[in-house]
């Protein structure tokens, strides 16, 4: 597609226009990425090594790990490189770039979720037939499937952007190149834009909630009709660590796409991008391994593991 824009780069406020807290933002950021980075990628290790977690539900969550990391990859580097060395200049086939990653990131991950709510409902409503349900194919093409659906939604977003002339401003008050933000931009009629981010929203984002919902909906009932306490907590837990994360995600996700146009703001909507951009990459790995028994186990495994084998080298 040509792109009949006239700027050929774009400049990022970031998250503060204050020179004072340039530093703060830059260590902060960073600290963040490193334990992003170090705990997914320990997550993802840890459920790979230990044959007692290679099942349907940490399948899918090394997905979300992978995801999550692919998420965050996207705009932090950037956005530290650009603090360090005070040039807040991103070119405008990079900043299309971010764009596209970016909103192939959120929509694998928000489908991803609602299929791991799918399978708790699996395993604690039809334990007997879970084994079946969610076979070694089906995992596989729900992976298979959330990644592609995810590539061609932004497919779509990306190729409309590249439509749009950007011919006045090119200063993005935000953090990373968003597509609101860029939208904004625009000197072009975005009407078609909007409304294919409108049915994107209610196809992947509404439909995914939906799911999610009806999956936990089906599971409390599954749960009240359990009859002793022990059997309760048991059932409960196997899912409370999924129903922390999904209740933090998607309730970020319905305010930014159901909140009235009146009320929309730049600057607040930088603040709920960290809350679904930067916050889940560290968040759920140690949600899902301290509230875990079996992660616990397996990554103390792999230190073990990892110390057998570091005393057999010395």
């Amino acid at each position: 597609m040509k792109n009949r824009s006239a700027v050929s780069e774009f400049i990022l406020v970031g998250l503060s226009r204050n020179p004072e807290l340039q530093g703060l933002v830059f260590w902060l950021f960073i600290t963040i990425y490193a334990v992003a980075l170090t705990f997914n990628l320990l997550l993802v290790v840890t459920i790979s090594t230990c044959r007692k977690l290679h099942t349907p539900m940490y399948f899918l969550l090394v997905n979300l790990s992978l995801v999550n990391l692919f998420c965050i990859s996207i705009m932090t580097p950037k956005m530290l490189q650009m603090q360090l060395v005070h040039h807040k200049a991103i070119t405008f086939r990079g900043c299309i770039a971010q764009v596209y990653l970016f909103i192939w990131a959120l929509g694998t991950e928000i489908v991803l979720l609602s299929f791991m709510a799918f399978d708790r409902y699996a395993a604690i409503c039809h334990p007997l037939r879970y084994t079946v349900i969610m076979r070694k194919e089906v995992c596989v093409a729900i992976s298979v499937g959330v990644w592609v659906g995810g590539m061609a939604n932004s497919a779509v977003h990306t190729g409309l952007v590249l439509q749009l002339s950007f011919c006045d401003s090119n200063i993005v008050n935000h953090f990373f190149c968003n597509l609101p933000p860029l939208l904004m931009l625009s000197c072009s009629d975005t009407s078609l834009n909007e409304t294919m981010v409108f049915v994107s929203d209610v196809l992947i984002a509404i439909g995914s909630c939906a799911l999610t919902l009806t999956s936990y909906g089906f599971i409390l009932r599954t749960i009240i009709r359990i009859r002793s306490t022990e059997g309760k907590k048991k059932a409960f837990s196997t899912c409370s660590s999924h129903l922390l994360v999904v209740t933090f995600y998607f309730s970020t996700i319905i305010y930014t796409f159901t909140r009235p146009a009146s009320i929309y703001s730049l600057d607040e909507d930088k603040m709920i991008s960290l809350l679904y951009s930067v916050v889940p990459p560290v968040v759920n790995p140690i949600v899902y391994s301290l509230r875990n028994r079996e992660v616990k186990e397996g990554l103390k495994q792999l230190v073990r593991r990892n110390m057998l084998f570091q005393r057999f080298l010395s």
